[in-house]
Formats: structure tokens, sequence, C-alpha cells
């Protein structure tokens, strides 16, 4: 097995072609190797890796990642090497979402393992600390101890300023993104509206399609006033189907969307249950 790699200047050359022609960007998540390997066949353009996703493939949601059972960066470096990057075909990058807040890892180290397995990209999203609601007691506790979004910034400056790499940012609150565009100029930066609705473990918080591209229009607007170049995409909350995406594209001027669930465990969830479901109601004949 030799494993296709893409490197970072092809990447953005891709990038800047899709923008320039007015072709949606897709940013997909996946969990498994055949997951990516459909995904691209698909025309995904980017396959992001993270304890969630993977999580997500067995059957767990995706804030499972913020539960101290497992070591996230361990994780997605293993699984990204040994099930996705043997999947692919070269069509699509391979984005690793690191947890820049590890106490226990050189982040310099854990971008160099993604480079030697042919990973030129990161995010900041697995986890990020603005996953955690900031008025809540948990965020001051856990900033104090110093898990902090500006760990997260300094890792996607260092990926991008030293390293070469295609960075990814993502945050929850203006603020956070607001921060993580102006200091860390992140190529492509996402705008997580709120976790995906529908399914067995969505979440519904009762927001529509129509305010989850509002909301993601504000923010739209004031990261472009900081930096006019950045790829925005948008993810999350009522996004659930095509054609919740679709509005989004009709109703925001940004260059994409990222999936997640909506393109692995929402469609297992629905193919798998269709299919056992037939086969559990076969009967002997008479």
């Amino acid at each position: 097995m030799i494993t296709k790699r893409i490197s970072t200047e092809q990447i953005l050359a891709n990038l800047r072609n899709k923008v320039e022609q007015r072709l949606p960007i897709m940013i997909s998540s996946a969990g498994s190797g055949l997951v990516a390997k459909l995904l691209e066949q698909a025309g995904t353009d980017c396959i992001n890796t993270f304890s969630g996703a993977r999580l997500r493939a067995n059957g767990m949601g995706t804030m499972s990642m913020m539960w101290p059972i497992l070591d996230s960066n361990r994780q997605t470096l293993d699984y990204t090497r040994e099930d996705i990057m043997p999947a692919l075909d070269g069509k699509a990058f391979v984005c690793a979402c690191l947890n820049a807040n590890d106490p226990l890892k050189d982040m310099r180290m854990v971008i160099e393992e993604c480079q030697r397995m042919g990973v030129n990209s990161v995010s900041n999203i697995g986890p990020s600390i603005s996953y955690v609601d900031h008025d809540s007691e948990i965020y001051r506790v856990m900033t104090s101890a110093g898990i902090t979004l500006q760990n997260e910034i300094d890792m996607l400056k260092l990926a991008r300023e030293e390293m070469n790499m295609v960075t990814i940012g993502l945050g929850f609150t203006v603020e956070d993104c607001l921060a993580m565009v102006e200091q860390a100029r992140p190529h492509i930066f996402c705008y997580h509206a709120g976790t995906t609705k529908g399914g067995l473990k969505g979440y519904d918080n009762g927001t529509t399609i129509e305010e989850t591209a509002e909301k993601t229009e504000a923010v739209y607007q004031q990261l472009r006033a900081i930096d006019p170049d950045v790829i925005l995409v948008a993810h999350g909350a009522a996004m659930e189907n095509p054609e919740d995406a679709q509005y989004m594209l009709d109703h925001t001027s940004g260059h994409g969307f990222w999936t997640g669930s909506s393109t692995e465990r929402l469609p297992i969830e629905r193919a798998v249950s269709a299919a056992a479901a037939e086969f559990a109601a076969l009967r002997f004949a008479k």
C-alpha cells in the first residue's frame, strides 16, 4: 500500500479554483475508511478526521469526545493513518482535527506526525474549548487550568506560518470566531452553529434553518472584515440534509459547507435500519 498524498500547494490551488468558479467547497467528517472512501467518490473536497467522528462510528454522540474516555490526539492520529489514508485515492485532502490543549504532547511533534503520514491540513476542533458554554462554571474552571482557545490559536499559527500546513479554524461563538481569524488567519474558517439535529444521537435546540443561516451570515460579515481572503463554510444546527445545505448556500455569502453527521451518522442509521428491517421480516415458507 502506497498512500497517495496531496501537497499543501495543490490543496490551496484546488480550493482557490473552486472559489473562483463559484463551486461550493465541501468538507466532510469521516469516522471510518469506508465512509471516507464513499465521501471522496461522491466529490467531497476534504475529509476531516477527529475523535468525535470516530466515536460516532461506534454509535456515540459527537460530544462524547469531551469526556476523558480516550486520548483524543492518539485516536485521531491512529485511525487517520490506519483507516482513512489507505482508503483514499488522493482526490480529497485530509484534515486532522487536533486537541491543542493536550498537556502531554508537544503540538509541533503531533503536526510533524501528521505530515509524515501525508496529512497536510489541521484543525482545532478535536475537541475545542469553544464547545463549552462561556458563561458556565466548567468553562471558567477549564480556562483557569490552562485549557484555552489561545492554545488552539497558537497551534493553527504554528501549522500555517512555520510548518506550511493548510489550516481550518472553527468556533461556536462570535467572540471565538473573531479571535481565531484575527490571530491565526486560517485558510478556511467554519462557524459552528450548534450540534446537528436528527437521528439517534442528534440534538435539536429548536433552531430553524432560517435562523441558522441568519446567525451564520452575521458571523461571516464580521470575519470577512478581518480577512477578506478567508474561505468560509457553514456547519451544524438545522443544516441536516442537502435541502438545508442548499438553503445555506442561497442565503449566506459563504463558500461552502461542512458535513458531519449529515453524511456519515444519519445515512448509516437510515440505510442499515432499513436493510436490517427487511432481513428481519423474512420468514420460512409454509
